[in-house]
């Protein structure tokens, strides 16, 4: 057949007798003349565009300038994409109808495509490089376009074709877009002004892309890139190449930013308020004010929605057209072609709709559009639900700053409410925000599903829509069981973290005492018990599962079925195969309307308590804190004569007040008039209850000196600060701030800051931050001014022990200081701040006597004083009044006395003298602790926290190390492979944990399951194409026989999937189940078992972090990915399998396809990873944030830095939904690719289908995989992703299994130890030599002594001379690899470790208590009488205590011993010490951290009751071995001398007699 543009069947066809225009072949010319013009102009162009390309570079972001209209040309331009294809289909099946080639039905047509993409990518071109004057040759284009189109819609009319042929329809909707784009092309030639106007427009791009730092260009690229996330590509490939950090993605966009939004909603907040302000009874809606921030997004995502809804239907329409037109061509081949008479070749839609080639099509173009129509709809709810994040945690965050103190303390609004609020119940609501769409679009798509279905399979459609519709409460009910169980799993994982870290922190004396298995045991019976609110979890989120598997095919079975009985014809496999279509469609909506639901309710708790919050009471305005009346300045020249003297302790008081006298005199300025910082008249104030907590407070506080205030306990001093700063509610009188008093103006004074007071509260309050960002707290870095108060408050000591010196971080998440180390950083912070006032609360309460004499000295006396600077002290010491230039005293809530000490003196004597009683007293203490002990004791718990951390990397596991060799040769291409592999050798760990049996039961049962669930549609497919030969056969009595056969096999085939599903579901929750049970037992035996060396080494939270975050992924996260993985992988797998059975040729075009997926997947779980880690890791600082100021409320408000906070808020809301946002971009960028990829798959399994077909049931069948391939390939890569970063845990879980455990068993069996043994508790330490590792060097070198029974040892020595390690050497605790320890006869390294350590007792230096009974305490084994417990208490002078409280030895414990002093405390260990009746007792450093008294009841204890057993001391205070029998001197592991201590006090060069003088 020849080709000819005109076709030569027609002699007429070049005849243009009857004018030009008449001729159909000439006017299709004419329109090929402006898509040529086209092509020639831009082709130069865009080409020597490209070829400058590189010139583009180095411009950023002005390629996001778009033109006016540049949406709308996007969006005629892809419809007329589209008409043109049709245009060309119509083209093609005409001309197949002719005799021979008519080229001028589609040649046009595909130039005219070729044009419109070739003019949107020339607009493109244009567009980035900014230069309109080009637009000239499109809006010539339009027009000839728009011309020609025109001519020949005229001449359809002329020739009377009627409306309802498709290629009329066509042209006219073409001249239409031409027109319109003409238009758009018109409007930018108005507003840019580029020609035809003198002056052009000017333009900037928008601030955003000026801004270099904005990465996410989702807002600012073109139409095509934001529908397939274009733009992201760049960042996800360079992920491979390095990981995604912070700086990566950048910062938001301004629009997204938290501030915008925040005056977004907090303007649509108020508005609410003031409509509800008259009506007392109602409050402000905040549902309101969300849909007037943020109601049109959501509008126009529902939009999306709906189409794509819309657009969903039509996958089983075409499916549908698609097996019904494959039919009749199979039975019409017999038939012959008629031919068409070419005058006369329109075709009309229904026949065009009618080729099943053109369906295949259409359906691939409306598989593009629903999928990004349902992404768009996605992108946009996930970016107004983060908006709506932001917005709402800054409301929350604004509210607190200004919450009324009484509020946070009398419990109205506790730490842990405000701290849900901001890690769930917004949460809650971004959550709903996503799912909202989905409330109007499901029941419209539902409505739409049943419809279609009636129509396509009458009544018994009904019946299977009524079996889903019945169905779905069930999956309600279901939902909210799963909600509960979730909740009784979180309580007892919260109790069994509880003692978890008990067990961690008290995990020496555990280990000594050996008590780790009852403690073990206790941890083990909780777990059990969460075990078991996981099994109804997991039973119910299988039954989930199940019901979504289960009701599409119970659904089909009942429909199919009833079709069969009521029908007389036979069911067609067009019906078949749409109406499965439709049923798949159908359930996801109704199972996702449970969810929605269920968020929906959530949301509306949500949204209540955020409004209580919203609406609680607020501080006061502290205006006169505030204005210009504000804070007095003091001139700050420095007096030259006047220097802070010295204060000698041992002056008589008179002298002293004498020698203070002085100076004031010098500076003859009287003390009544303008000198008063701050003055309260007639104050009555209260913490919010109505009841005033102080009243009657008449003080006032002299400027430029220091104001002491003193009083009992509880008698109102550190409210009265709080009053004065305005924290407190004031029921009358006033605080009056004195005005700005500018005598001696000075630099000094003027640089500080007028209105901020520093404040130090009695509770130390540290930000999660480094050591300087504490003392600095925001204020300019000056060295020397740090210095001098790291100095003052004696930190640098401190700071040289930590890791990182003052670069340390510290507070919550960082390193656990001790409470006096905290009080003078707290202090450090007010000193170094430069305001006129200072408020320091109790500074001295935590501190030992040298340190306050210090901090007194150089902090107070000298730094404040030096600065003229006001300050206000609450103290207990009394020894400091000397130096107050003016004290207040307080007795009750009321002020007793004011005036200078001298005052007092004279006017209250009683006062004056039971003051000097006092501080006689105190003086007497001071002589007998002179030592600085607790900061010694401190710096060495923090030396000890700190310790090396070298051997850590032993914990990581082989693969970790794998990583770091290969950081080092830092070369890429291991670096890149490690990026991209999947753990597998974890998952199988993983896998296998759960059981071999379980694993095959699962791996048989899934495959099994999938097997049915093909083999049903395969029946299904047989049975219709089998049905529709018989029928054109016509054999009655064999439809009947057959009809039964069919259904019966259908039938069972249906049930047994049904209850494969079920069997399926449950496997993988139960080896689920079994794995993380095993992991965890398995996690913590290993731990109890091992080294203490391993406890010393591992930060806690570390450890603790296996049992909470990891042990939770384990328990709740694994199996349902592990299922959705499984189960859309096999989908997918058999879906493929069925389509190239029935179309092998299908297989050839799969392997682009598999390619191109391998590719999109290996990239897209690399940069996930990424992104998911960097939002983890953004989410902590910022709910770290909020708690932090909830708790140091006081001190921000005081120091007014409440701005500062908000700045810092802010950017961490930023931070973290930046990196939200880019996941929720990274997913929806998978999802695009996927989703298109489905399409094509779609397309190719039709076409080839069609072609190659066997008959129209496989062709149906064919159709109906490739649509459930496109829902699940995105699933596949997801859940891969999912389960990669999931499985970090089991890894993590599995680098402490592979450690090394203690020793337990020994050479001797337990029968084989003497019950009583040891009796005497006599020692020989022969050669002993020991050492914490292998690795490290001996602590103890071939030390020798010997111990008679019944003596008391004492062993002294520095810091680190090994007295502690030979303590531990008695236990095994530390490696003893030579020598040996003889006790009664027998060698402990014979011994089984158990019964070694239950037979010995030890006191440790610190402590510890654990939560629980008295009795608990005293005797975890229940083995004693409580008799014997109360002995026990007597001897330790408890007796009478424990009797006061409520249950006597039942009485409770709170964690940590909280509610006893750290005195009680250590004689409970010492009760517990003398329970165990064992004849050889060790005293680590007991008496460290105690006071005098109860070290004074300890040693009269351990002569009298412990008078016939062997007691080997440690001592800290040397004085304390005075009275042993023997003693011991250490000095680097070797034992110097060995005598009783009158023998060596004898000899006056000797090291004990040089301890004890330095003791004296």
């Amino acid at each position: 057949m020849r080709l000819s543009f005109c076709g030569n069947d027609n002699a007429s066809a070049y005849n243009i007798s009857a004018g030009v225009l008449r001729n159909v072949c000439f006017v299709d010319a004419l329109n090929l003349v402006p898509h040529v013009f086209l092509l020639f102009i831009t082709f130069p162009i865009l080409f020597i565009g490209w070829g400058s390309q590189s010139s583009k570079v180095q411009i950023h972001h002005n390629t996001w300038l778009h033109f006016p209209g540049h949406n709308l040309r996007w969006i005629l331009t892809f419809t007329l994409l589209f008409v043109h294809v049709c245009e060309i289909a119509e083209g093609i099946v005409s001309d197949t109808q002719m005799k021979s080639r008519h080229l001028h039905l589609f040649l046009p047509a595909i130039m005219g495509f070729v044009a419109a993409t070739v003019s949107i990518v020339y607009y493109h071109n244009i567009e980035t490089s900014n230069f309109p004057k080009l637009l000239l040759a499109l809006f010539l284009y339009w027009i000839m376009a728009f011309v020609t189109k025109t001519i020949k819609l005229v001449r359809y009319c002329q020739d009377g074709v009627p409306f309802s042929q498709l290629r009329f329809c066509i042209t006219g909707i073409m001249v239409i877009l031409y027109g319109l784009l003409m238009a758009v092309e018109i409007n930018v030639i108005r507003v840019r002004r580029y020609v035809f106007f003198m002056n052009p427009q000017k333009v900037k791009p928008p601030e955003d892309l000026q801004d270099l730092g904005v990465r996410f260009l989702q807002p600012f690229v073109n139409l095509l890139s934001k529908a397939t996330y274009w733009w992201m590509n760049t960042l996800i490939i360079s992920a491979h190449k390095k990981p995604v950090d912070l700086k990566a993605i950048g910062k938001l966009p301004i629009a997204m930013r938290a501030l915008t939004n925040y005056v977004c909603l907090k303007e649509a907040y108020e508005e609410q308020k003031k409509k509800v302000a008259d009506q007392p009874n109602r409050s402000p809606s905040i549902w309101l004010a969300m849909y007037s921030a943020f109601g049109r997004p959501i509008l126009l995502s529902s939009t999306f929605r709906y189409l794509a809804d819309l657009l969903g239907f039509a996958g089983p329409l075409c499916i549908s057209g698609i097996v019904q037109g494959f039919q009749n061509t199979t039975n019409n081949t017999n038939t012959t072609e008629k031919v068409k008479n070419p005058s006369n070749s329109y075709l009309s839609s229904e026949e065009f709709l009618r080729n099943v080639y053109v369906l295949a099509v259409l359906l691939f173009l409306a598989l593009l559009l629903q999928r990004t129509f349902l992404q768009a709809s996605y992108y946009v709810t996930t970016e107004t639900g983060i908006n709506l994040r932001g917005a709402l945690l800054a409301m929350i965050y604004n509210k607190i700053l200004r919450l009324s103190t009484s509020n946070l303390s009398m419990g109205e609004m506790t730490l842990g409410q405000i701290n849900n609020l901001v890690a769930i119940e917004t949460n809650q609501l971004m959550w709903f925000l996503f799912l909202c769409p989905n409330l109007w679009a499901m029941p419209v798509q539902i409505i739409m599903g049943v419809i279609l279905l009636y129509n396509l399979l009458g009544v018994s459609a009904l019946v299977g829509a009524a079996v889903i519709v019945l169905l779905a409460p069930i999956q309600y009910f279901i939902a909210t069981k799963l909600a509960e169980a979730q909740k009784s799993t979180l309580d007892y994982s919260t109790e069994r973290l509880k003692k978890t870290n008990e067990i961690l922190k008290g995990i020496k004396l555990l280990k000594l005492y050996a008590w780790e298995h009852i403690f073990c045991t206790s941890v083990e019976e909780t777990r059990m018990k969460e075990l078991t609110s996981l099994k109804t979890f997991a039973l119910h989120t299988s039954l989930s599962i199940f019901m979504n598997a289960a009701i599409p095919i119970a659904a089909v079975l009942a429909t199919f079925v009833t079709y069969a009985y009521t029908n007389d014809r036979p069911l067609q496999p067009a019906q078949a195969f749409a109406s499965l279509s439709l049923f798949h469609i159908l359930v996801t909506p109704l199972f996702l309307l449970s969810t929605v639901v269920r968020f929906a309710v959530k949301a509306i708790i949500s949204v209540q308590k955020l409004n209580e919050f919203l609406l609680s009471d607020e501080i006061g305005d502290d205006s006169w804190r505030g204005g210009d009346s504000s804070v007095a300045y003091e001139s700050c020249k420095k007096h030259t004569g006047l220097h802070t003297k010295a204060i000698n302790r041992r002056q008589p008081l008179r002298y002293q007040l004498e020698s203070y006298e002085q100076p004031t005199k010098k500076q003859t300025r009287p003390v009544e008039t303008d000198d008063i910082a701050i003055k309260v008249t007639n104050g009555y104030f209260s913490w919010g209850s109505g009841l005033a907590t102080l009243s009657n407070i008449n003080i006032r506080i002299p400027t430029g000196q220091m104001t002491m205030i003193v009083g009992q306990v509880g008698c109102g001093k550190s409210s009265l600060l709080l009053a004065i700063l305005g924290e407190m509610q004031t029921l009358e009188g006033k605080v009056h701030w004195s005005n700005v008093n500018e005598s001696e103006p000075s630099f000094e004074a003027s640089r500080r800051n007028r209105y901020s007071v520093a404040y130090a509260a009695q509770k130390p309050w540290l930000l999660n931050a480094t050591v300087e960002e504490n003392i600095i707290f925001g204020s300019p870095f000056n060295k020397q001014r740090y210095k001098a108060v790291t100095d003052a408050c004696s930190l640098q000591p401190d700071i040289d022990l930590l890791p990182f010196g003052d670069q340390t971080e510290i507070g919550e998440r960082g390193i656990n200081l001790s409470g006096g180390q905290r009080q003078r950083i707290c202090v450090a912070r007010a000193l170094y701040q430069n305001t006129n006032i200072v408020f320091l609360d109790d500074p001295f309460s935590a501190l030992d006597i040298h340190l306050s004499d210090h901090l007194m000295q150089e902090g107070i006396l000298k730094f404040l004083q030096e600065d003229k600077r006001t300050l206000v002290l609450v103290t207990h010491k009394l020894q400091y009044l000397p130096h107050a230039d003016w004290i207040i005293a307080m007795k009750d809530g009321m002020v007793l006395r004011e005036g200078t000490l001298k005052d007092i003196q004279n006017k209250d004597i009683e006062l004056y003298e039971h003051w000097k009683t006092l501080m006689n007293r105190q003086d007497q203490e001071l002589e007998k602790d002179m030592e600085a002990d607790q900061t010694t004791l401190e710096r060495k718990t923090l030396r000890r926290a700190m310790y090396p951390r070298e051997s850590k990397s032993q914990l990581e596991d082989e693969d970790e190390e794998e990583e770091e060799e290969e950081d080092e040769d830092d070369n890429m291409s291991t670096v890149l492979r490690l990026r991209t592999k999947m753990p597998w050798k974890t998952c199988w760990r993983y896998l296998t944990s759960g059981g071999f049996f379980l694993l095959f039961l699962m791996i048989f049962s899934k495959l099994l399951k999938h097997s049915v669930i093909v083999a049903i549609d395969y029946w299904l497919a047989t049975w219709t194409s089998m049905d529709n030969a018989n029928e054109v056969r016509n054999v009655d009595d064999v439809k009947s026989t057959n009809k039964t056969y069919h259904v019966a096999v259908f039938s069972i085939l249906s049930g047994a999937g049904i209850v494969l599903c079920l069997i399926t579901s449950l496997t993988v929750e139960w080896m689920g189940l079994t794995a993380a049970k095993n992991l965890h037992h398995n996690l913590l035996n290993k731990i109890i078992l091992g080294p203490i060396r391993f406890f010393d080494m591992t930060p806690l939270g570390l450890i603790l972090n296996r049992f909470s975050a990891d042990t939770n992924i384990i328990d709740q996260h694994i199996p349902p990915t592990l299922e959705s993985l499984t189960r859309s992988t096999l989908l997918c797998l058999s879906a493929i399998g069925m389509i190239s059975y029935a179309t092998p040729w299908f297989l050839v075009a799969l392997v682009p396809l598999g390619i191109a997926f391998y590719f999109i997947q290996k990239y897209f779980r690399v940069a996930s990873k990424d992104l998911q880690e960097l939002d983890d890791s953004t989410q902590l600082p910022l709910l770290c944030h909020f708690s932090e100021t909830a708790e140091g409320l006081t001190t921000i408000r005081a120091f007014r830095h409440e701005a500062r906070f908000k700045q810092r808020m802010l950017e961490l809301t930023d931070t973290n939904n930046i990196a939200y946002l880019f996941l929720s971009a990274a997913n929806r960028w998978l999802e695009v690719r996927t989703d298109y990829l489905g399409a094509c798959i779609v397309l190719t399994a039709a076409v080839t289908s069609i072609t190659e077909g066997p008959n129209s049931g496989f062709v149906g069948l064919g159709l109906l995989y490739a649509l459930t391939i496109t829902n699940y390939l995105n699933w596949v890569v997801r859940n891969l992703a999912d389960l990669e970063v999931q499985m970090g845990a089991v890894k993590k879980v599995h680098s402490f299994l592979n450690m090394e455990s203690e020793n337990y068993d020994g050479y001797l069996d337990p029968s084989q130890v003497p019950k009583d043994w040891p009796q005497e508790g006599e020692i020989k330490i022969e050669n002993l030599c020991v050492r914490y590792e292998n690795n490290l060097k001996p602590v103890l070198k071939h030390v020798k002594a010997y111990i008679k029974p019944g003596q008391k040892v004492g062993i002294c020595g520095r810091t680190g001379s090994g007295k502690s390690s030979l303590s531990l050497a008695f236990f095994r605790m530390v490696d003893i690899f030579d020598g040996r320890i003889v006790i009664d006869g027998i060698d402990i390294s014979k011994l089984p470790l158990h019964t070694l350590r239950s037979r010995l007792s030890i006191i440790l230096q610190d402590p510890i208590l654990f939560s629980g009974s008295i009795r608990f305490n005293l005797d975890p084994e229940c083995k004693c009488t409580d008799d014997r417990l109360w002995e026990a208490l007597e001897i330790a002078q408890l007796k009478n205590m424990v009797k006061s409280l409520p249950g006597g030895l039942d009485a409770m414990v709170t964690e940590g011993g909280e509610n006893f002093s750290v005195g009680q405390r250590q004689l409970f260990c010492l009760a517990r010490a003398f329970v165990r009746k064992s004849s050889i007792l060790i005293m680590d450093e007991a008496t460290a951290s105690i006071d005098m008294a109860t070290e004074n009841i300890l040693q009269k204890v351990v002569m009298t009751a412990f008078a016939d057993r062997t007691v080997v001391t440690i001592a800290h205070r040397v004085h304390t071995i005075l009275t042993a029998d023997l003693v011991i001197v250490m000095k680097r592991g070797n034992i110097l001398e060995y005598d009783t201590p009158e023998n060596l006090l004898s000899q006056e060069d000797g090291i004990f007699a040089s301890f004890v003088r330095a003791d004296m």
